[in-house]
């Protein structure tokens, strides 16, 4: 029987693999969210501006929870809008 080695893969075996989700706060060491940066915040926004979900985005539950905070805080002071169409 032939061994793995000797098979010949016509298309790539890596295509259809997914790269490994990181949290990019710990990664790159952000300890403070700005809730003032509203080019940052918009990163963690879909178009309709709802706040992605962290399966999607791959934060870490901390920093997922102050990602949100800062959301809130930035729509509150009218940085970020509540609801819109298409704002990226």
């Amino acid at each position: 029987m032939a061994s793995r080695e000797d098979i010949k893969f016509l298309n790539n075996p890596n295509i259809g693999k997914q790269r490994k989700k990181y949290c990019r706060f710990r990664k790159f060491g952000i300890k403070y969210i700005d809730y003032k940066d509203p080019d940052f915040l918009l990163q963690f926004i879909n178009p309709q501006g709802k706040v992605l979900p962290r399966r999607i985005t791959g934060n870490s539950l901390k920093y997922q929870k102050k990602i949100a905070v800062a959301i809130k805080r930035a729509r509150h002071l009218a940085i970020l809008p509540f609801v819109a169409d298409n704002m990226k």
